[in-house]
């Protein structure tokens, strides 16, 4: 019985290693940026909408596209593409927002991220990860968990609360403050680990 529970311990401190080195399978939310896959651990997506509209907000970096009214709640959407320096995410019907959880010095910040599409929730085993690469991605290297591989496509696994400065964080953190205004019609998809949770396959 004792072997049993920390087997189970075991399987919930796995991703503590920044780069992803761990001795348990993990599971990634897997999503497009342009024509590169990129992945966020599971445990950091709350859910998926649909990309409707947005309410802009000034003297706010160019990365934040503005806010959404969220069940009564305000949520920052950023755009990861203008803070990757790619063309900002144009709407199209696979467009969707991650809405994920983001330590803020000891505060969970609850933001969403533009995609291109949203894939599939993954599993991936240690040998399918390796480190991130030195070259060849324009990412920073601190941005990157992983890189991860499967069905010999490549996976960026991003190291979601590196990308953001701390000050651009308290930054976006501060629009959660802001009044709530109309509903914007976003439509929630279910985070279904056993399927897809887009339908543009």
């Amino acid at each position: 019985m004792n072997d049993v529970k920390s087997q189970a311990a075991a399987r919930r401190k796995a991703l503590t290693d920044d780069k992803v080195r761990s001795e348990a399978a993990i599971t990634l939310v897997t999503f497009m940026l342009e024509e590169e896959t990129y992945a966020l651990d599971i445990g950091q997506v709350r859910e998926i909408l649909e990309f409707t509209s947005v309410t802009k907000v000034p003297q706010t970096p160019d990365f934040v596209r503005g806010v959404i009214n969220l069940r009564g709640s305000v949520v920052p959407v950023v755009d990861l593409k203008l803070k990757f320096g790619m063309k900002q995410t144009e709407k199209t019907v696979n467009t969707r927002i991650l809405v994920t959880e983001v330590d803020v010095d000891g505060d969970v910040a609850v933001i969403g991220a533009l995609a291109d599409a949203v894939h599939d929730v993954v599993e991936m085993e240690p040998h399918e990860i390796g480190p991130p690469p030195k070259i060849g991605t324009r990412l920073s290297v601190e941005f990157i968990r992983g890189m991860g591989r499967k069905d010999d496509e490549f996976i960026i696994i991003l190291d979601f609360e590196k990308v953001f400065s701390s000050e651009e964080l308290s930054a976006v953190q501060s629009l959660e403050d802001a009044p709530a205004g109309e509903e914007t019609g976003l439509a929630e998809e279910p985070l279904d680990e056993e399927n897809s949770v887009s339908d543009d396959q």
